[in-house]
């Protein structure tokens, strides 16, 4: 009962320190009727069932322990606040900003990390101006679906390949963040470009994030690697029960 309530007033502290974040909040994501409604309805409804599958998983989860909830629930803050730091570009008409996917996806799945971004989004989107409501699809179709994804894949993929935590963890952090920005490009193209061709807007697109997002890219990267390294070592038996860690990789003082 300690750990949950812990983990939920340092969840509460965490969302209110993300309304106390100063930025510009039309900058954020991709703003509110950047998107034709066309290419907003379509986002949405490929998003929806990502959406239905995370609800699923965290029913699913929920029922096998009773744990798991507290842990999304943090999870959820931290992504919150994470994608509440904007850097703005503004010839590419929304802003760079870490994701927190990667780490979330790493730690409950896919699909449970998808849903938290949902969820982060749309708090934003409501209460902060941070994207929109019309865009709520595309902005998670690019943070949450392809950033979780990739980030999922990565690291699995890398751990696969019997790379130790801190490198698994600094590549699915990365390539989460980057994939995000790459779909986001994509997102825009495919919307703004009216009866121009796609492949020199995107590209257009994509350089004008380079700058800012090359960089966080990387420092989110450094970001995952260091909070999967301090739960090895502080909660192994956490990332045991996610099935990141066998036991027989822990060590037992």
């Amino acid at each position: 009962m300690k750990v949950r309530a812990n983990l939920t007033s340092f969840s509460i502290l965490l969302i209110v320190a993300g309304w106390l974040i100063p930025g510009n909040a039309r900058a954020m994501h991709i703003s509110e009727g950047i998107l034709p409604f066309s290419w907003a309805a379509f986002w949405f409804l490929t998003a929806v069932p990502f959406l239905a599958y995370g609800l699923y998983r965290l029913k699913k989860l929920s029922r096998e322990d009773l744990s798991f909830k507290p842990l999304v629930g943090l999870l959820a803050a931290f992504v919150f606040i994470i994608s509440c730091l904007p850097v703005p570009v503004p010839s590419a008409g929304t802003c760079s900003h870490p994701c927190g996917t990667g780490l979330s996806a790493i730690l409950v799945g896919p699909g449970i990390s998808i849903l938290i971004a949902g969820v982060a989004l749309l708090i934003q989107a409501l209460f902060l101006a941070h994207g929109g409501l019309s865009t709520l699809g595309a902005n998670l179709m690019a943070m949450g679906v392809m950033g979780s994804i990739a980030g999922f894949v990565t690291f699995k993929l890398m751990r696969g390949l019997r790379l130790n935590l801190a490198v698994a963890g600094f590549a699915a952090g990365l390539l989460a963040d980057w994939a995000t920005y790459l779909t986001t490009s994509v997102v825009l193209a495919s919307g703004i470009r009216g009866e121009s061709a796609f492949l020199p807007l995107f590209w257009k697109i994509v350089i004008a994030f380079i700058p800012t997002q090359l960089p966080l890219g990387i420092l989110e990267g450094a970001m995952t690697a260091g909070m999967v390294i301090l739960l090895s070592k502080k909660r192994p038996d956490l990332l045991v029960k996610m099935r990141i860690l066998k036991s027989a990789e822990v060590l037992i003082p």
